[in-house]
Order: structure tokens, then C-alpha cells, then sequence
């Protein structure tokens, strides 16, 4: 019986576990900081793909141990599936990918996405080392950079508002309050989706004195308004 346990789990099961627990732990440390705002892929999906790249990097190292046992003449590389990986995790990054007109919003969640398959990997290696300081690497870029770039664009020009209706909302009421604040509408967009509910994305031009809490709680008086928020 135990050497029927020992065949069922393999050699490296003890290697496997501890590799998929690191991984799962470094890509939900990036995925927990894309949720904490609000982004379309967050917590779990970066768990996911973080820990389904480690497992595939896993069948690469160990899943092919007994055919090369069995058979001399047979050879394999290793990172024939990793590659497959790193090529093929393009297409759940392109899902995150949202274009409005002239604004495209997304692109740093599908890169972490992207980066997260590439620690699965690495873990799934074993480079545990190269892993947490590139996870710490990412977590410091996603949370400071971001922080450092406004310090550069307190003087822009241009604010991106969504706004969240429900059906029977009527437009000229919103621009009847960006109107009341003395806010110059650059552009609107709306985009229906299935629940009939309606997303408004209006891009204002701020002058010095625009009150941002003043503002989104006369648009959320309105009836019909979900919910309203400033995007990056």
C-alpha cells in the first residue's frame, strides 16, 4: 500500500507543493494590488495564472521522467512548454484591454498579467531568490510609479470621469451639473452593456479651483446614477 502511495504521488510532490504555494503567494501579492483598484483582473485571476504557469513549467521539469527512464534513446527540452506559455498568455492580457475612442485603459494590468505567467515559471524552476525580488520589484513599480507619474501630471489638462447609469438617465442632466461647476466637456462616450445599464466616460478640462468631492456628489444625486468615478 505504500509503495502504491509512493508511485501515485511521485518523487517530487513535496518540490511540486512547495513551488505551487510560492507561486500562489507572489502572484496574489500582484493580483491583491490590481484589485485594491479596481481593475478587471484582479486577486484571483492573477493566482491563476501565476500558479497554472508554475504547473506547466512543473510538467516540463518532472512530467516526463519515466518515458526518459523507460526509453534511452528519447530527449526532451525543457522549456519547450514555458515558451508555449509566455506566447500563449497574450490572449487573457488582451481581454483586460478596454478602448474608448482615444483612451485605452488596461495596459498595465494585462502586462502584470503577463509578468505574473513569467513568475509561475520561474518558481516552477525553483529560482525562488530571482522570484521574490522581482515580485517586490513589480509590487515597488505598481505602487510608487504610480504615485511618482502624478507628481508629473498635477498640471494636466484633462480629467476622465465614468459614470455608471441605470436606464432612464438623461445626459443633458449630467452636463447640467459639470455645466453648474464651470467644467469645459471635452468628450463623451457611452458604452451599453447587457444589463442595459449605460458606462459614460467624459473627459473635463479642470480649472484651478475644480472641487472633485462637490462634484461626483452632485452627479450621484441624479437619479438613475449607479455610481461615478475619476479613471486613470
Amino acid at each position: 500500500m505504500a509503495e502504491y502511495f509512493d508511485q501515485l504521488i511521485g518523487d517530487h510532490f513535496l518540490t511540486i507543493m512547495l513551488r505551487i504555494v510560492i507561486a500562489l503567494i507572489l502572484s496574489g501579492l500582484i493580483g491583491f494590488e490590481r484589485e485594491l483598484k479596481n481593475h478587471s483582473a484582479g486577486f484571483r485571476t492573477h493566482i491563476l495564472v501565476g500558479v497554472g504557469a508554475c504547473l506547466m513549467m512543473l510538467l516540463s521539469l518532472y512530467g516526463f521522467e519515466s518515458l526518459i527512464d523507460a526509453y534511452d534513446n528519447v530527449r526532451f527540452d525543457p522549456t519547450r512548454i514555458p515558451s508555449y506559455v509566455i506566447s500563449g498568455i497574450g490572449f487573457l492580457g488582451a481581454g483586460t484591454i478596454i478602448v474608448n475612442g482615444m483612451t485605452i485603459r488596461g495596459l498595465t494590468t494585462a502586462a502584470s498579467i503577463w509578468t505574473v505567467a513569467g513568475l509561475g515559471l520561474v518558481v516552477g524552476a525553483g529560482m525562488y531568490a530571482s522570484a521574490v525580488f522581482t515580485t517586490v520589484i513589480i509590487l515597488l513599480s505598481l505602487v510608487f510609479l504610480n504615485n511618482f507619474e502624478r507628481l508629473f501630471k498635477k498640471g494636466k489638462t484633462s480629467y476622465l470621469i465614468e459614470v455608471t447609469a441605470l436606464p432612464g438617465l438623461e445626459i443633458n442632466n449630467v452636463v447640467a451639473v459639470f455645466e453648474k461647476h464651470h467644467l469645459a466637456i471635452k468628450q463623451v462616450e457611452i458604452n451599453r452593456m447587457e444589463d442595459k445599464q449605460r458606462n459614460i466616460f467624459i473627459t473635463i478640462e479642470p480649472d484651478k479651483g475644480f472641487d472633485r468631492v462637490s462634484l461626483f456628489e452632485d452627479i450621484t444625486k441624479l437619479d438613475h446614477v449607479k455610481s461615478a468615478s475619476e479613471r486613470q
